[in-house]
């Protein structure tokens, strides 16, 4: 039956019935994580209407799926131009922005999108998500329950409320709700995900061969097939089962890499750039200006929450977790400016600095309401040293560093969504040295204030690194930081489950592996197993 003309109000009006069958093929390959069948199914209609809204959607979801989200937001922005008043696209706007950082933005949009309709529940989620980025927790716990109140088979809602409880604690009720999820629906990959990383309770052989069947259907999303093969392979792991579990990752990871590849020499360009801004010492004039704060700076599972969770243990630290707020006033800058950082760089001057200092100590003054210090632990801000020494001189930088093939193992193994250098061992390796180069540039740099601590060292000599990792911050050792495994604060990473544990010695898992990662020791330039170290 062919398709009627869409009448007026619709979404597709104005699209030819060719186009609006095209519209609706593509919409469904979106819903499946498919970018590129999507736009196979769009085809002449992308053509013959490139500016209509609906398409302009359309093709956003490509660039989202695609990783390309500046591109997502620009169409976007476009087809809002058309559909002012469209809840959705408020909605698609702000999901966007997430992933860009832009977490003001996209609480903006969503904020947006719920004031024009209350019911949307996929906007409450996403409001929701980007409240959970802003750590924001009180808020998006009561957004997640709006959404869950209008559409309770929501399944990613459910899965976030369910991480609320696991860094919170409550491990079995976050199992619970786990397998609850997983029992509506089986291909729910981040319901598995989160079951895996709860640690205390193992996925068993049962829980082994029903992910391994849900991976044999053909209606399960990309989505959830990266997410299952990271279960599936932790799972497959924890039984020693090594071989198994490297194809689980190598199946996830070539999935992931549909996506689109990571650009390691465009990355690594930047890095230079950002390097090449900051090549002396040079700081703020207000030399305490900062001294509240304690950041944090690693890759991903290097130790870093076992950090923060240590500090936050002490009673003058508030343990903040990874805040988007320095990222945020540098793009604030660069937005003031009309330039990209670090391009602006050479044009500050210390009252400059000082003023985004003490825009970012405004933006984060609620961490600091309990206790006169915090912690920041965004990872990424290794690449941000020099503007925080510049913006804060007063603060401490502690860099937390593990062994390399460890730490790129460790991130190969873990479902890191948005982080695109995890799915190739060449970028994995690239990525390390981009981080190692910076570190080395900024610790040379500043060595009174840029802390180096070893995982190796800190888990085999805990009594005497914790007293110097507190003697750097400026704070007086106090005995409960030794025993921060007691702490009951939320812990909101991936490492909730390790932190609420004594220190173990036992994390090291790349022998486990044996020759299978190779490929990954040759891109770090080390050994193949078995051979003699240089």
């Amino acid at each position: 039956m062919p398709l009627k003309t869409p009448p007026p109000g619709s979404r597709l009006h104005g699209l030819s019935p060719a186009a609006v069958a095209s519209a609706i093929a593509a919409a469904q390959a979106l819903e499946l994580g498919r970018a590129d069948d999507a736009e196979r199914a769009l085809g002449g209609a992308l053509t013959q209407h490139s500016e209509h809204p609906e398409v302009l959607r359309l093709v956003a979801g490509m660039h989202t799926l695609r990783g390309e989200h500046a591109q997502a937001v620009s169409s976007l922005r476009r087809a809002l131009e058309k559909r002012p008043q469209d809840a959705l696209y408020w909605n698609t706007l702000g999901s966007a922005l997430i992933p860009l950082g832009d977490y003001d933005a996209a609480i903006a949009a969503l904020g947006h999108a719920v004031a024009l309709d209350a019911q949307l529940g996929v906007a409450w989620y996403n409001l929701g998500l980007a409240l959970t980025h802003s750590v924001r927790p009180d808020e998006a716990a009561s957004a997640l329950q709006h959404a869950i109140a209008i559409v309770p088979t929501h399944i990613s809602a459910r899965v976030l409320l369910a991480d609320q409880l696991r860094g919170s604690g409550r491990v079995d009720e976050a199992a619970a709700e786990y397998r609850r999820v997983i029992a509506q629906q089986p291909a729910a990959g981040m319901a598995w995900i989160g079951l895996a990383n709860l640690k205390s309770a193992k996925l068993d052989s049962a829980d082994i061969a029903a992910m391994q069947r849900t991976l044999t259907r053909t209606d399960v999303g990309d989505d959830d097939r990266i997410a299952l093969g990271f279960a599936l392979a932790s799972a497959l792991e924890d039984g020693g089962r090594y071989v198994d579990a490297s194809g689980a990752l190598a199946q996830a990871h070539a999935c992931a890499r549909r996506r689109g590849a990571w650009n390691a020499a465009a990355f690594s360009a930047h890095v230079d750039s950002v390097l090449a801004a900051f090549p002396t010492a040079s700081s703020g004039t207000a030399s305490t200006l900062g001294d509240e704060a304690i950041f944090i700076v690693s890759l991903p599972r290097s130790g870093s929450t076992l950090i923060e969770q240590i500090l936050a243990t002490h009673s003058q630290v508030e343990g903040a977790s990874e805040l988007p707020d320095l990222p945020q006033v540098l793009t604030e800058e660069s937005q003031r400016r009309g330039q990209p950082f670090p391009q602006w760089v050479a044009a500050m001057r210390p009252a400059d600095w000082e003023r985004l200092g003490r825009r970012y100590l405004e933006r984060t003054a609620r961490w600091r309401q309990r206790h006169p210090r915090f912690t920041d632990k965004l990872l990424t801000n290794w690449l941000h040293v020099g503007a925080i020494r510049a913006m804060l001189p007063g603060a401490r930088i502690v860099a937390v560093r593990r062994d390399p093939l460890e730490t790129c193992l460790a991130c190969y193994r873990q479902h890191l969504a948005g982080n695109a250098y995890t799915h190739d061992f060449v970028d994995l390796a690239a990525y390390w040295r981009d981080f190692d180069r910076a570190m080395n540039h900024w610790r040379t740099l500043h060595p009174q204030h840029v802390h180096e601590n070893v995982y190796e060292d800190l888990t085999t000599d805990p009594e005497a690194q914790i007293p110097a990792l507190l003697a750097f911050c400026g704070l007086d050792f106090e005995p409960a930081c030794l025993a921060f495994h007691t702490n009951p604060r939320a812990v909101v990473t991936l490492s909730a489950a390790q932190v609420r544990q004594p220190l173990r010695r036992d994390t090291a898992r790349a022998a486990r592996y044996g020759a299978l990662i190779d490929p990954l020791r040759a891109a770090l330039r080390l050994p193949a197993f078995g051979g003699e170290s240089s």
